[in-house]
């Protein structure tokens, strides 16, 4: 099980509908709009950092 780096949703690598390679390591998304934000800003997305990413569309 992983993780979707934007919204946080577990899911199975297997049957996650979206990922994308950032620096050689592989992340899973549960949708294309998490994938779009995650493209725009990774370094944002893996910071640990709490991330307000509902907000960030509405910007």
């Amino acid at each position: 099980m992983v993780k979707d780096p934007v919204c946080g949703m577990g899911l199975m690598e297997e049957k996650a509908p979206f990922k994308y390679e950032y620096k050689g390591q592989f992340y899973y998304f549960c949708g294309k709009g998490c994938k779009e934000r995650f493209e725009r800003d990774p370094e944002k997305y893996l910071s640990g950092r709490p991330v307000d990413w509902i907000a960030d569309e509405e910007q």
